[in-house]
């Protein structure tokens, strides 16, 4: 790693989680090709879909703590 990326990183690492996520989103954003706005509107569509069973009750919510112990567990 280049002095200057160690540099930066350092920075980047001082920042609150929400700050250093959003900084994460832009430089993945920056090294994209091409944004497909099709896709865009595809994963809005899918999260308001999601989003609409969720409040109808038509889906099941695991708590994050189950999620990591099932996760754990398949890493044996």
């Amino acid at each position: 790693m280049a002095r200057a990326v160690r540099e930066l990183y350092a920075e980047a690492s001082a920042l609150n989680p929400s700050d250093r996520a959003e900084l994460a989103g832009l430089l993945l954003e920056s090294i994209e090709e091409s944004i497909d706005e099709g896709i865009e509107d595809a994963w809005a569509s899918e999260i308001e879909r999601r989003m609409a069973d969720y409040r109808a009750g038509r889906v099941k919510t695991i708590p994050w703590s189950e999620v990591r112990a099932r996760l754990h567990r398949s890493d044996r």
